[in-house]
């Protein structure tokens, strides 16, 4: 989940673990007009892609907000999550969440930004989230330091969500494409890296 620039509709203030041991709680969302969660609609569609990928898997949460999508990689099985949100407000409810799941083994968050985190950690993740404010270049602005060799597990996925009118974003050389959809504003795809 990320921090979006602009100010969004009414919205509930909590959202739900749509699957997994989790399955059906509802995660407070903090009272931020920017946050924007993952649709349910859109995260089922993506954990139904991941399914075969997610168990045992090291996750980074890339621009957190809500935690809806590492929180649910989680439930559905993944080894850990990091979750990265710059947002103090959004940071603290994210652990307080995990806490009251008991996840705190298995999770981490630091409320830092995208870019110096990308800068300074090395953890060779095998399933990153990328959900940026729409209407800004931090998604494309991410692909290139995630491509640096050894920064990602070999054959990594890579989710990436963005405005349905920006189109699939322009994946480093090499990378594959495996799946793209359109969900009302929100344009949603899955990269492979090499192997």
């Amino acid at each position: 989940m990320t921090i979006a620039k602009t100010s969004r509709p009414a919205r509930p203030h909590t959202l739900r673990i749509i699957g997994g041991t989790w399955r059906g709680r509802r995660i407070p969302v903090p009272d931020l007009a920017e946050l924007r969660p993952t649709p349910d609609r859109v995260r089922e569609t993506v954990f139904n892609w991941l399914a075969p990928a997610i168990g045992g898997a090291r996750c980074l949460d890339l621009f957190a907000g809500t935690g809806a999508l590492g929180l649910e990689a989680l439930s559905r099985g993944a080894r850990s999550a990091l979750f990265v949100e710059r947002s103090a407000p959004a940071a603290r409810n994210l652990r307080e969440q995990i806490e009251r799941l008991g996840a705190e083994a298995r999770a981490e968050v630091r409320c830092a930004d995208a870019f110096e985190f990308l800068r300074d950690d090395h953890t060779p993740f095998d399933l990153v989230f990328l959900d940026p404010p729409f209407r800004s270049d931090l998604l494309e602005r991410c692909l290139t330091p995630l491509a640096v060799p050894g920064r990602l597990a070999p054959a990594a996925l890579v989710y990436l969500e963005s405005a349905s009118s920006a189109g699939a974003p322009a994946l480093p050389a090499g990378w594959e494409l495996l799946r793209s959809k359109i969900a009302g504003e929100v344009g949603y795809h899955l990269a492979r890296i090499p192997a």
